[in-house]
């Protein structure tokens, strides 16, 4: 689920390059149908919704927002359900049974269930669906999880659909994605923010309780 998503994301990069005209040509239609397909490819690891964002923002530029909104939930959602058949439940209780210390962190998990799902999701390093897969094993509620996922991606999704729509050449942006020193600080913000915030409510609190 970390790996196939940097294979596929080659493999897109160097047709997307290779149809630009094509691609400039698709109706909005075609952009929803596609955005349907790639939603289920999201879910399952093929293809990660930032680099999306940034073939999105290159050929509609903001309006590609409410179609990449719609691409992370449904995708949040599929996960959800197909994590459903791992059955969760007793994934936690096995994982607890052999790592006892496993079951606090779950505890605390679930008291910040929101804001450490906004702090992942914040992240434009922590892979999509690995991500989701982790909150449903967990036990998270799926409002939590929509509500979390929503207010993280938006940071990320803006940035990647701002220099998708910024870039000159497809080309070029695919194969330097963070060009540009802006892009690169706030993409260096979110991932410190990000590490800081999941970091600050995993830490141990018994000194502090007592």
């Amino acid at each position: 689920m970390t790996i196939v998503p940097l294979v596929t994301t080659s493999l897109a990069t160097a047709w997307a390059i290779s149809h630009e005209t094509m691609l400039r040509g698709w109706s909005m239609e075609i952009w929803i149908g596609v955005t349907l397909l790639l939603t289920i490819a999201s879910a399952v690891a093929l293809t990660p919704p930032t680099f999306l964002a940034l073939v999105y923002g290159y050929f509609l530029g903001w309006i590609a927002i409410p179609l990449l909104f719609a691409l992370n939930l449904g995708a949040i959602a599929i996960v959800f359900v197909l994590s459903r058949f791992l059955q969760p439940e007793s994934v936690r209780n096995y994982l607890v049974r052999i790592y006892p210390q496993a079951g606090r962190l779950l505890n605390r998990f679930h008291q910040n269930e929101l804001r450490l799902i906004f702090f992942a999701k914040l992240s434009p390093i922590l892979p999509f669906a690995v991500a989701n897969l982790f909150f449903s094993l967990a036990g998270a509620r799926f409002r939590q999880i929509i509500a979390g996922g929503t207010l993280g991606m938006i940071p990320r999704t803006i940035l990647a659909v701002w220099a998708g729509k910024e870039a000159q050449d497809i080309a070029y942006l695919l194969e330097h994605p963070n060009e540009g020193l802006a892009t690169k600080v706030v993409i260096l913000v979110l991932i410190i923010v990000s590490t800081l915030g999941m970091g600050y409510f995993f830490k141990d609190r018994t000194t502090v309780s007592e």
